[in-house]
């Protein structure tokens, strides 16, 4: 085989890793929120999700006790830090080289390393937050997903153990307006703008349009602060509980924040108009027609674990 023969077939095998890496990456999700592949099917691919200690919850009064620490739950972000967000089929998702970006105190024995953070939310405004607070719904929920680097090697070697991954839970909310809404010129257009529009989060919702298919991703273009989509009051619920997406490991260290945070409905609606297939794939025909209008999972029962309260 001479030189030319040698680098053509390096090209096609290239090729043909590269078609073979989409394909993989970009194969039918094995669960979803449809009827088809919803949250009442995981467990029947993913047994965890079956297990004792699962999430979401509905936080109840009467279950809370009260968490009395001297150790105030804090974190520090690195705004640059904040890469891309990416569209993995059934949220908006930012990834974070985590270097720096930790959180610590409260509920938490050591360093927790920010690893990424994304979005659930609904159909309307009147649901889309996966916990719920005596039984009231927000319209969607951030979380800020964070690991034991403390103990722990890894991301993945952390989601194995019951103290592994601490995860940060942040409502959000539409405030309707209790006056007429003023209309508000946006180009040559006249729109009627509902709720405040998040600054911070505006920073990644302006990116959405770049990974409106499964497998887009797209740079962040400015510092994003993560702690700036907290909210101010920084009173919290925690509990142990699970991941809520597939494969619903037991890992996680849940701090609630009991403040939602306003978005506005342009913003929120931004989020349903995003898509689970990608943009070589035929929509699929479920009763979303594709879109990802709701990605939450219902709340589960808390079964014998305590719900703690503090009021930092």
């Amino acid at each position: 085989m001479n030189t030319h023969q040698i680098l053509l077939q390096l090209k096609v095998t290239r090729r043909r890793n590269v078609l073979l890496k989409n394909e993989i990456l970009l194969m039918p999700l094995e669960w979803g929120y449809n009827e088809e592949n919803g949250p009442e099917k995981w467990q029947h691919s993913y047994p965890e999700a079956a297990g004792a200690r699962q999430s979401p919850i509905d936080i109840r009064a009467v279950d809370l006790q009260a968490f009395n620490t001297n150790r105030k739950l804090s974190w520090n972000y690195v705004p640059e830090n904040t890469k891309e967000v990416s569209n993995p089929g059934y949220c908006w998702k930012v990834s974070v080289d985590g270097t720096g970006s930790n959180l610590s105190g409260g509920p938490l024995d050591g360093t927790y390393v920010l690893e990424q953070f994304h979005c659930h939310w609904g159909q309307t405004n009147e649901e889309g937050s996966e916990h719920t607070v005596n039984g009231e719904k927000y319209a969607g929920e951030l979380h800020l997903v964070h690991w034991n680097s403390s103990k722990y090697s890894s991301f993945a070697e952390a989601a194995k153990y019951p103290d592994g991954l601490a995860v940060l839970g942040v409502f959000l909310k539409v405030i309707a307006p209790k006056i007429p809404i003023v209309p508000v010129l946006i180009g040559t257009l006249w729109l009627r703008q509902v709720g405040r529009k998040h600054l911070e989060l505006d920073k990644i919702v302006c990116q959405l349009n770049k990974v409106q298919f499964r497998g887009e991703h797209a740079k962040i273009l400015v510092p994003l602060d993560p702690g700036a989509l907290l909210p101010e009051n920084s009173g919290y619920y925690t509990y142990s509980g699970s991941l809520t997406t597939p494969p619903c490991s037991e890992c996680v260290v849940w701090i609630v924040f009991k403040d939602p945070v306003e978005i506005s409905q342009e913003q929120l609606d931004t989020f349903r108009a995003l898509r689970c297939y990608s943009s070589e794939d035929l929509c699929p025909c479920d009763e979303y027609k594709g879109f990802v209008k709701s990605n939450f999972r219902p709340t589960l029962p808390l079964g014998q674990r305590e719900v703690k309260e503090c009021r930092q």
